[in-house]
């Protein structure tokens, strides 16, 4: 069985790649093929945080009790990851390649240090005491479009 930890996990590494394939191929030139990859990091970031504030954070409080811990710490950087986020869409809108990767460089260490958090302390936690609901909600969290 997959562990929330595991599943989570992945999903930072898919989100990226995808930023990785994108900001390849805007500094090789190929500013369609980097917005198609963009866009998609956009939307995996977008549901990423979706699977999280809505199935995997409410959990981990109702099952801990915890709602001024972690996950209000998580959900405050999801507000900042966003708006980068939103600058880079404007700037894919525009064109600006610049912009897009000067945002996004800033997105990414946001991310890596986000991301350790969760990995090294968070989802820990939430296989700990998540572990008889796991295999439900990585399911309802692999359903979230």
């Amino acid at each position: 069985m997959q562990t929330i930890s595991e599943f989570m996990a992945a999903d930072h590494a898919r989100c990226d790649q995808l930023y990785a394939d994108g900001e390849s191929e805007l500094l090789a030139g190929n500013f369609e093929e980097g917005r198609e990859n963009m866009t998609a990091f956009d939307l995996g970031m977008r549901r990423h945080f979706e699977m999280e504030e809505e199935i995997l954070f409410p959990a981990f409080e109702q099952a801990t009790g915890m709602t001024q811990g972690p996950t209000m710490v998580m959900r405050a950087e999801h507000t900042q990851m966003n708006a980068i986020l939103e600058q880079m869409e404007e700037a894919l809108e525009s064109g600006d390649t610049d912009t897009i990767l000067g945002a996004g460089e800033t997105l990414l260490m946001m991310m890596q240090q986000h991301n350790m958090k969760e990995e090294g302390m968070l989802y820990p936690m939430a296989d700990q005491h998540l572990a008889e609901q796991a295999a439900n909600l990585i399911q309802r969290m692999r359903e979230v479009e």
